[in-house]
């Protein structure tokens, strides 16, 4: 009886479902599947997903993600394209997709629910990286001020080892999948900016700020926050990119962490954290990885007496930006709102729109630049505050996630990619998504009751 639904019905109903209901939805025959495709292509889908956490576990393989569900509270395995996803470096994450290095430190957007994939610019056309030739004219290191320059010049980077060092957190403008983006990246030295829109075959560094820290799209409009707190804004819309200060720094040492995000009601906030350090207990050399746990849901076979290396997120400082006074006003609540932090883009959400999350609650994963690139083994601070009394919860527990690469919050996004769409079209033609057969193994488990009471509801109302 439902195969016979109208699909214009059929598209009311599937515009509203999280994607692993919206994935079962449209296993189910074929006019279902008719109707998610065409959904999918049209970009028509719920406007503002629950964001999920993006992990990888060794039982998956060197080619696997994870992807839990905030919203079902469960875990998926997501097969996805070359280099593997193991090897790479998590720099971003925002409308579904991801910013990668790969072990050459060479840029990808990739888009883990699909399996699109984008090869962005070579690191080599970034100022102050230079590439070392062998010689057959292979590229076999790299030369780069990737900290401050100094009067021995720059060092020298295996290709693996530049971009622990060069790069700090990537940005995207837009949704990959239209072919019209810009990917900002904050990289070494100094924490400046540098950009390539869609089709660049390089990076071109905008203008000569540095220690920058954070940054969102806003109206059309890059609004960067460095250390100090202060906010400039970048204007993309000419060849030249135009750029003024909006908001004076407001700090005269660098925090360890700022962030910059948007309120549903179109405010600008910035959020301050800090690094509270454990003392090791063991070497680095010496502690195990428990990564090695995932959807068994096992704890590590560690020693007793183990004490992991790690480190925590204080609690965070939240302020309103008042641009017409040109100050910040701290504020000790987020309301009905919601934040994720860490890696990704920074995000804030509605809790109204989303029942599944906790309002004035943060949803951070750990993106400290030392924890994340340079101690593989440390346990991340991944977890959810509550700002009402500076408590913390685990998403999930045991552990289910490697520590390397870092998780990362990714707001799943299936639109696939126009065949026109700007990049290598070298690799986009090599990057494949996984079969549809394995998307009914992923999310064949049990519809939600959300999608369950949704699709009688709408099924008693087109048949009375």
């Amino acid at each position: 009886m439902a195969s016979g639904l109208p699909e214009d019905i059929l598209l009311q109903i599937f515009a509203v479902l999280d994607v692993p209901d919206l994935v079962r939805a449209g296993s189910v025959c074929s006019a279902w599947h008719g109707a998610y495709t065409s959904l999918c292509s049209l970009g028509c889908l719920k406007q503002s997903q629950t964001p999920c956490l993006l992990y990888t576990a060794k039982s998956r393989g060197q080619s696997a993600a994870g992807l839990y569900s905030l919203a079902e509270k469960k875990p998926y395995t997501l097969a996805l394209p070359d280099p593997p996803i193991r090897s790479r470096y998590f720099l971003g994450s925002a409308y579904g997709w991801i910013i990668t290095a790969d072990e050459r430190s060479e840029l990808h957007l990739l888009n883990p629910i699909t399996g699109d994939q984008i090869a962005l610019p070579s690191v080599t056309t970034f100022e102050h990286v230079t590439p070392i030739y062998d010689k057959n004219g292979t590229v076999e290191e790299y030369s780069s001020y990737c900290a401050l320059p100094g009067p021995h010049g720059p060092s020298t980077y295996s290709l693996s080892k530049l971009r622990e060092f060069f790069f700090h957190k990537a940005f995207l403008s837009s949704d990959p999948s239209t072919g019209d983006y810009i990917v900002v990246v904050i990289h070494n030295t100094y924490y400046r900016l540098s950009f390539a829109r869609s089709g660049d075959d390089r990076w071109t560094s905008l203008p000569p700020q540095c220690y920058f820290a954070d940054c969102i799209f806003k109206d059309g409009l890059m609004y960067a926050v460095n250390g100090f707190g202060a906010i400039h804004v970048f204007d993309f819309s000419e060849p030249v990119v135009k750029q003024k200060v909006i908001l004076e720094a407001k700090r005269d040492y660098i925090f360890e962490r700022v962030y910059v995000v948007q309120t549903p009601c179109g405010d600008l906030m910035q959020i301050w954290s800090d690094v509270d350090w454990e003392l090791e207990a063991v070497s680095e050399e010496s502690e195990p990885d428990p990564l090695e746990e995932d959807d068994s849901f096992s704890e590590p076979d560690l020693p007793s007496d183990y004490e992991p290396s790690r480190h925590h997120c204080t609690p965070f400082k939240l302020f309103k930006v008042d641009l017409t006074a040109n100050k910040l006003v701290e504020i000790s609540s987020l309301g009905e709102n919601v934040l994720f932090i860490g890696q990704n883009q920074t995000v804030c959400l509605n809790a109204q729109e989303h029942p599944q999350l906790k309002a004035n609650h943060i949803y951070f994963t750990d993106n400290d630049e030392y924890a994340v690139f340079a101690r593989k083994n440390m346990i991340r601070d991944i977890g959810v505050l509550n700002l009402c009394d500076n408590s913390k919860e685990k998403i999930t527990s045991p552990q289910i996630w490697s520590n390397w690469p870092s998780p990362v919050w990714i707001t799943p996004n299936l639109r696939k990619m126009n065949s026109d769409v700007g990049g290598s079209t070298e690799e986009t033609a090599r990057a494949q998504a996984p079969p549809s057969s394995s998307w009914t193994v992923v999310f064949a488990h049990g519809w939600s009751v959300a999608f369950v009471f949704l699709l009688f509801s709408l099924l008693m109302s087109w048949f009375m």
